[in-house]
């Protein structure tokens, strides 16, 4: 039952609710089931969604959100046309989901009565100092269960996880004909896309090997998809000599489209990246190659039993430690560390997927139609 709109206590139902949460796209991702929460709750309560531009590609046209793109390639600029599109406006609450500098400083553009930022523990750049509320501290837990604690905090207890992203039927009608096989049809998204994450990336080896195995076993189709720089684009090269069927899209879908893809994909192959999130929001099964990263943090929420998980192994192998005696969260920045992920436990996962009868934890839902033009 919503909370009656009229009480006054910590936890009433705000007037209106601005979340700033500017990036990734896996945490976007995340962030979207707490808004369908918080609206669940608060059926009337207008939410402001300020987020970064590569996001709101994907996002846009989410039904009952305001969005308010925020550019920061621009920098300080960026800053000020920000605070020009706000000028005039206040929320009762902000949420700040996003403990960065950059976050924090655009959190300064938002005139807000409340502003509840993440427990001391969780809110790096010093986040503390740009808040007057935080939410209650909670150890080792899943990105996204952290996340449903700006929700909690509000009274808003049960979740809803709902991901509504919506396509357009061309975009729909293009990713049908692609995906279009007698057999399997997996996406491999090779790459973390930004330079700083290439630790997380698997070998190119490892994936052509992984692409024999689903091609002569299953008649899989694969498709190959990713972002445009020079490292996905060799991946993907280097991949699509692997096989037959395998269709080379690194480099030339959209975000929305990546999505379409994926919702109509048997499985999803990739490092922990903003695309296996996707897949969790589409209800897509993810093996994941998890080596420098906790899954148990960062990884596929719904898929957690098909990660190829050598994190243990990696964390032993570079700090000498049991990942229980290292800060939660923290990352192997090693690209060796991968190597620790063999293709046999991989191939092994996906045989799980792929045998009669596998039903994944999340239940598919269609892809709501993108009815605006924008």
């Amino acid at each position: 039952m919503p909370r009656d709109p009229s009480s006054t206590g910590p936890n009433s139902a705000p007037d209106s609710v601005c979340v700033l949460r500017l990036s990734a796209i896996g945490d976007c991702c995340h962030v979207l089931p707490v808004v369908r929460t918080l609206q669940a709750a608060y059926p009337n309560m207008p939410v402001t969604w300020i987020t970064g531009k590569t996001e709101h590609s994907l996002l846009r046209g989410a039904d009952g959100i305001e969005f308010i793109t925020f550019d920061k390639s621009l920098g300080l600029r960026g800053l000020a046309d920000l605070k020009q599109k706000l000028r005039g406006r206040s929320f009762p609450v902000l949420l700040n989901m996003h403990a960065s500098m950059r976050a924090n400083l655009a959190s300064c553009t938002i005139t807000a009565q409340r502003r509840i930022g993440f427990d001391r523990e969780r809110a790096r750049d010093y986040q503390w100092l740009f808040c007057t509320e935080q939410i209650p501290a909670q150890a080792r837990q899943h990105v996204m269960d952290g996340l449903f604690g700006f929700a909690e905090h509000l009274g808003a207890k049960s979740r809803e996880l709902r991901w509504d992203i919506p396509v357009s039927a061309k975009d729909k009608q293009w990713a049908a004909a692609v995906t279009t096989h007698t057999g399997p049809v997996i996406v491999i998204s090779p790459c973390s896309s930004q330079r700083a994450r290439n630790f997380r990336n698997w070998s190119v080896e490892n994936y052509q090997g992984f692409v024999r195995h689903v091609q002569h076993e299953y008649g899989a189709k694969v498709l190959l998809t990713g972002g445009p720089t020079d490292l996905e684009q060799e991946y993907g090269r280097q991949i699509a000599k692997a096989g037959d069927s395998i269709v080379n899209l690194v480099g030339q879908t959209s975000l929305k489209q990546l999505l379409a893809l994926l919702a109509d994909a048997d499985l999803l192959l990739c490092p922990d990246s903003g695309p296996a999130h996707m897949a969790a929001a589409a209800g897509t099964p993810v093996v994941g190659l998890y080596a420098t990263s906790n899954r148990y943090r960062t990884g596929p929420y719904f898929s957690q039993h098909l990660v190829a998980d050598r994190y243990p192994e990696a964390v032993q192998k570079e700090f000498g430690k049991h990942p229980d005696e290292l800060r939660w969260g923290q990352r192997v920045r090693n690209p060796a560390a991968m190597e620790f992920v063999s293709l046999a436990e991989v191939t092994a996962k996906v045989d799980i997927v792929l045998q009669p009868g596998y039903a994944h934890p999340q239940q598919r839902r269609p892809l709501p139609d993108l009815c605006d033009t924008g």
